[in-house]
Parts: structure tokens; sequence; C-alpha cells
């Protein structure tokens, strides 16, 4: 692809954000009387459900923050972003530290899960908004929360206060890609926001979650990344979950290792993510209608998600950044 090509295409992608997708969404998101942001909308911006997930909460406070410190010192994203935090704050944390799922309208607690995804993009947002705020709480708040999530994601299964299992670990010992990935990514965040003179040890925590995507669930023999294997990156081929690969989840990983290779210098690693973008572009482009399907079975069997041959539009996003 020549230069005039990938510039017109950045054109394109910023016109979009600019001018299409953040006006409807600063237009429609923001709730002005309890705080916030709606965000089950119909295309016309109407509201079709008034609950508020914590971790779009989290992605929303964090883009108009990234944009604010990145592209433009534009004073209503930075007040927007200030907007979503202050809600967070207000009720998006349960009396033990973690974060409620999702709340009602008014902030009244509805779901509290498993996951740490709340927590996570809660990180990444007050991270991004303590930089652009010079807001110290924030950072310190957002680097309180990976000490909790690095803690509660070491912690073995029958340990008090671990996180509980998906499946029976005594019955199926089984790893799962995602918490790998998103840390590399978190961390990232807020190593370039992190203005503080005690910052976390960024690169060693990146590096460590970046072993454990290589040992675990790249599987070159079978030319993809998988997304679930077992404790120490066994093959879990008599099981659907075993098979699954995610072609959305495997870009993304691609990039935040792209992402870190370039920052480091580390052709290396540049190197051995490479493959990782190329097998998983190969694995869920859909060679008759295009597009990118959602799962796929790494054994050619049918798979299990009802969803798996859909086209969701993250995964798509997630390949333009990472090509």
């Amino acid at each position: 692809m020549n230069n005039k090509r990938l510039q017109r295409l950045s054109d394109y992608f910023r016109r979009e954000l600019l001018d299409n997708t953040l006006p409807f969404w600063l237009r429609n998101a923001p709730d002005r009387e309890y705080g916030g942001f709606t965000t089950f909308l119909d295309r016309k911006g109407a509201v079709l459900c008034p609950d508020k997930p914590m971790w779009v909460m989290g992605r929303i406070s964090w883009l108009l923050a990234r944009l604010y410190n990145d592209l433009e010192k534009k004073e209503e994203w930075l007040q927007l972003s200030r907007h979503g935090i202050e809600f967070i704050k207000k009720y998006g944390f349960d009396r033990d530290g973690r974060m409620f799922y999702s709340v009602t309208r008014d902030g009244r607690p509805l779901r509290k899960r498993r996951y740490l995804f709340a927590e996570i993009f809660a990180i990444m947002a007050f991270a991004e908004y303590g930089k652009a705020a010079g807001d110290r709480e924030a950072l310190e708040t957002a680097k309180r929360l990976m000490r909790l999530v690095e803690e509660l994601y070491a912690k073995p299964w029958d340990a008090p206060g671990a996180l509980e299992p998906k499946v029976f670990p005594q019955t199926r010992p089984m790893r799962g890609h995602s918490m790998a990935m998103i840390q590399i990514n978190t961390l990232q965040v807020l190593r370039r926001s992190d203005f503080s003179p005690d910052p976390l040890p960024y690169d060693r925590m990146i590096d460590a979650q970046i072993k454990e995507v290589f040992d675990l669930f790249v599987k070159p023999d079978k030319r993809c990344l998988l997304e679930t294997v077992g404790p120490s990156g066994e093959y879990l081929g008599d099981t659907a979950e075993g098979r699954c690969v995610n072609p959305g989840h495997a870009i993304e990983t691609a990039w935040f290792l792209l992402a870190e290779g370039k920052h480091r210098g580390d052709r290396a690693l540049i190197e051995r993510a490479l493959p990782i973008l190329d097998w998983s572009l190969d694995l869920g482009w859909d060679p008759k209608y295009g597009g990118i399907l959602y799962f796929l079975d790494i054994e050619g069997k049918q798979p299990v998600q009802y969803e798996w041959d859909m086209k969701l539009w993250w995964p798509h996003n997630e390949a333009i950044y990472g090509c």
C-alpha cells in the first residue's frame, strides 16, 4: 500500500472520528442529571436502557482524556472526561475495593462480576485523565487499582479472597488469554501517564505478561493464538474452549506487542508479534463475504458459539490499528 493511499485512509478515519462518531456520542451520551454516560442508544440517540456499565464509563472517560492529551487541548473533552471520572468515583466501587460491573442510571449497584475488566478500564481512565488534568490523586487511584488487579490475578484459586474460577479447576484446570493481554495495554497506558516520583516497575510488569502470552497461548505449530489452554499452556483439543480462536482478541494482542516493540526499539519483539497478526487475519477473514469472523475452531470443527460468524465492529477496528 503506497503512502498516498495510507494518507487518504488516515484522513478518512480522522473525519469519521471527529465529524461523525464523536459528535454523536458527545451530543447524546452525557447524563447531565445523574452523571456519567448513557450508552444503550439507538441510531438517533434515543436511550434504549438507562443502566450504566462501569467498564464503558471507563472507556469513554479514557477516550476523551486521550484525545485531549494527544490530539487537541479542547476543554470540552477534558470536562467530559472529568464528568465520567466523578461518576466512577462516586458509584463505581464496592466496600472491598472491587468495582461494580453495572449500576442504574442514578448509580445504584446492579451487578458485580468475577471479571476484572471494570477495574482494568477504570485504571486506564484514571491514568489518562490524571495526565490530562495534572491530577495526582487520579493517577494514584489508577496505580492502587493496578496493584489490586495484580494481586487478584496472582492469587491461587483456593486462596482467601481469590477470584471465583470460571469452571471447577479440580475438574478442568485452565488459563484464559484475556487478562494477560489486557494487562499489557493497561500497563502501557499507566507508563505513559505516570508523572509521579514513585512509578511502578512498568517494563518488568509488562515483560511478565508478554512472557505468559508467548509461553502459554501462542502456538506456532497451529499458527494461532488460543483463547484457553491448560495451566502450563497445554492444548485442550478435546474441548471446544481449548480449540477456540478469537481473531479479534489475537489481533488486539498482536498490536499491543507491536506497540511495545516500537516503544522499546525492540525489533526482535516486533518480529515475534507479526506472525500473530498474520495468522489471525488469515484465520479470521471471511473469503466469501469479507470481514472478520468472531470465533473459530482451530481444527475446523463447528464453533459452539451461536454468534461465531457475526462480523462485530471491534475486531475490524483492532485490525485497522494493528495493520
